[in-house]
Order: structure tokens, then C-alpha cells, then sequence
């Protein structure tokens, strides 16, 4: 097919990654990017030898070049337990990447699933999508701990700047050593968490909910609560009202239980390991994890998107001994195509943006028609099923591109 190539005029940054997905991306890039667009990247190599030669540096630079060029894709990665470190023989248990990006960025996740025809939720009233907004800041992926020896006291010790201290009791382990934990997050953090999702909420023009626990957490979750309520009487009530969409407060019980009965089309706003959790239950519950959009959304509009899932290491073993395998890549392929039409936005590039759409109903055409990986196929719907390897979902979604350019 004869395609005049679409330019680019600023970088997109790209953080590559690790195992089944890092094939995959490769792939993608392959078969349906290069040959239409004349890719203008900033790459970064955030494979975990890499991360390990450099010490993580690789996985910071790419986050400063995030914020430096606005737009970024991220490919899953790997983040290390000592399985890992004996497994890719590593100096030390690097921390997560996404971890590390999301605090130097100072985002909020939204993840929502990719609906399409013949996957069936779970849960048969969800109509629409349920977007988790996630604070990507502080809390247990910050947090200090410790073993606690029998006999010991622990205490929350608080400096202030002019050096008085502050000691409040936690507790006496007098029969039994344990486990302590503490955990932090700033005001800062939490305004620019609210007011992301006030501003997703108003540009998607979807109801807004926040959870926490606030009746037992009566300083740290009171503390959500009361900024998110802060903020919004404040600045954006006026707004919401106009543009009839409404935002509430509830406790994060409550929340999943009015999940459960809902039909969807709203955004859940919840704390960082909240939403880390109920986003792979939501995922889950709509089909599969690689059925699912993630950006990582800063304050000023900077945006990183990325696969919601691992990096697929049963596929990668069987994929590395020359066996076929069927890895879903949608999530991965969205990836990519969010990123590029969150680019054409920015520089005004209409002909970028028109491909991502494009290449995105390619994706959903190729799965409506039957044609899909081997998780879809397991649950689709559908009369006709045909169920194909990695490569050739993407060759199918090649074809439909094609048709559609």
C-alpha cells in the first residue's frame, strides 16, 4: 500500500520494558507505526538490565524527558522481588519504575476498560465504562517499615522546622514482636490529585466519586476528604453544575457496594493502593487486564500512557523456547495510540490524530469480527471465534488499518 508517512514535529518519549511486552512493542512498532508514521522518539531503555546497569538513572531521565516534551508511552516493566534479582542477577531490588515516574510527575492514573462486542462483564449491569482515577503519589509505596522485636515501643516521632519534637504512641509490643508501618502524603500531592480529576471529570463530562475511610482514618483519610471538599465548593461546584455532572463523597465500602449495583459511566477517584487494587477488579470484571486504557495525568497536562498489565512472563518463556503464543496486545496498542493522539493534539498534527483513531477501530473491528488472542477467545460471545497467535492478531488488525487509511 502506498502511504505518504505522517510527520511528527515534537518527540513522543518512549520507555520501553521487559519480557512478553517489550516483543510485543517491538512488533507493534513494526507492523503499524512505522510504515505510516515518521516516528519522531525519544527512547529510553527501561528493560530491567538496563535499569540495573544505570542504576535506575534511565528510568528518572525518562521521566524528566516526560515533563521536558509532555507526552510519553510506556511499555510494561518488570518490578523486581528476589526472585527477580537472583533470576537477572541484579545490585539491588530496584523499586517500580512506574512508582519512581509517577512520583517525579506528580500524576493521577486513570485507567478505564476498552468495552467491546462479544465480552460480557461479569457483572451484567456495568453498561459503560468505570474509569479509576488513582493518586500516584505517597502512601504504602513510600512508606518506612519495620520488624518489631518483642518488648519494643514504637512511636510516630515528628520534627518540626524549629525543632521541637512531637512523639505520638503507636504501640507496646510487650507479648509479641511485629511488623510497623508508616506512611505519608502531602497537601501539595493531594490538591493536584483533586483537581485532576475534577478537570478529567469535566473534560469527559462524567460524574466524579472519591472514597476513602475516613470514620476510621479520622487525620490522614479525613485530611482526602476535606481538600477534595475544599477544592471543589471553591472552584469547580459552579462548573459542575453547568455542565450537569456531579461529584460526592463516600466511604470506600459504600463505594464498592454502589460499583456493584451501578451501570457505569462515571469516574471512582481513590487513594493510591485503593485504586491499585479496585482498577485490576474493575479490569477484571470487564473481561481482562489487557482490555484496559491507563495515563498517568499531571497537573500541567503532562501525560504518560502505559499497559495497565505485567509484562506476560508465561508468555515470554514459552515465546523465548520458539513455542507460539497468543498474548493479548491491546492494551499495549492503546498505549501507543493514546500517546499519539495526545501528540497530534498538541502540535495541532490532525492527521496523527485521525491514525490513532483509526488504528483503534481497526483493533475493535478485527476482535468484533471474531479474530482475537486466546484470552478473548475464552469468553467472547460471538457465533464465530477464531482464535490466532500474537503476531497474526496484529497482521488482522494490519488489514483493517489498511482498509480504513
Amino acid at each position: 500500500m502506498s502511504f505518504e508517512k505522517i510527520p511528527m514535529k515534537t518527540p513522543l518519549v518512549e520507555m520501553d520494558g521487559d519480557e512478553m511486552t517489550r516483543v510485543i512493542w517491538q512488533m507493534i512498532k513494526d507492523l503499524l507505526l512505522e510504515p505510516y508514521i515518521d516516528l519522531n522518539l525519544e527512547y529510553y531503555d527501561l528493560g530491567l538490565p538496563n535499569r540495573d546497569k544505570t542504576g535506575d538513572q534511565v528510568t528518572i531521565d525518562s521521566a524528566e524527558a516526560t515533563k521536558k516534551y509532555g507526552v510519553a508511552v510506556k511499555c510494561a516493566t518488570i518490578t523486581p522481588n528476589a526472585a527477580r534479582v537472583k533470576e537477572y542477577d541484579l545490585k539491588e531490588m530496584w523499586k517500580s519504575p512506574n512508582g519512581t515516574i509517577r512520583a517525579i510527575l506528580d500524576g493521577t492514573v486513570f485507567r478505564a476498560p476498552i468495552l467491546v462486542k462479544g465480552i460480557t462483564p461479569y457483572i451484567p449491569n456495568w453498561k459503560k465504562p468505570i474509569t479509576i482515577a488513582r493518586h500516584a503519589f505517597g502512601d504504602v509505596y513510600k512508606n518506612a517499615e519495620a520488624i518489631v522485636p518483642a518488648g519494643a515501643k514504637a512511636e510516630l516521632l515528628v520534627t518540626c522546622a524549629d525543632g521541637t519534637e512531637r512523639k505520638y504512641p503507636v504501640h507496646q509490643f510487650e507479648e509479641s514482636s511485629g511488623v510497623l508501618q508508616g506512611q505519608f502524603n502531602m497537601d501539595k500531592s493531594i490538591e493536584s490529585f483533586a483537581r485532576s480529576c475534577f478537570n478529567f471529570a469535566l473534560d469527559t463530562k462524567q460524574d466524579l466519586w472519591f472514597s476513602t475511610k475516613d470514620t476510621i482514618s479520622k487525620k490522614y483519610d479525613h485530611r482526602f476528604k476535606d481538600i477534595f471538599q475544599e477544592i471543589y465548593d471553591n472552584e469547580y461546584a459552579a462548573k459542575f453544575a453547568a455542565a450537569g455532572i456531579e461529584y460526592f463523597y463516600t466511604l470506600i465500602d459504600d463505594a464498592v457496594a454502589r460499583v456493584v449495583r451501578s451501570e457505569g459511566g462515571f469516574i471512582w477517584a481513590c487513594k493510591n493502593y485503593d485504586g491499585d487494587v479496585m482498577s485490576d477488579m474493575v479490569a477484571t470484571a470487564f473481561g481482562s487486564l489487557a482490555m484496559m486504557t491507563s495515563v498517568l495525568v499531571a497537573p500541567d497536562g503532562t501525560c504518560e500512557y502505559e499497559a495497565a498489565h505485567g509484562t506476560v512472563q508465561r508468555h515470554y518463556y514459552k515465546h523465548l523456547k520458539g513455542e507460539e503464543t497468543s498474548t493479548n496486545s491491546v492494551a499495549t496498542l492503546f498505549a501507543w495510540t493514546g500517546a499519539l493522539r495526545k501528540r497530534g493534539q498538541l502540535d495541532g498534527n490532525t492527521r496523527l490524530e485521525d491514525f490513532a483513531g483509526k488504528l483503534e477501530q481497526a483493533t475493535l473491528d478485527t476482535i468484533e469480527s471474531g479474530v482475537m488472542t486466546g484470552d478473548l477467545a475464552a469468553m467472547s460471545t460471538l457465533p464465530e471465534v477464531r482464535k490466532v497467535n500474537t503476531q497474526d492478531f496484529l497482521l488482522a488488525i494490519k488489514e483493517r488499518l489498511e482498509q480504513l487509511l
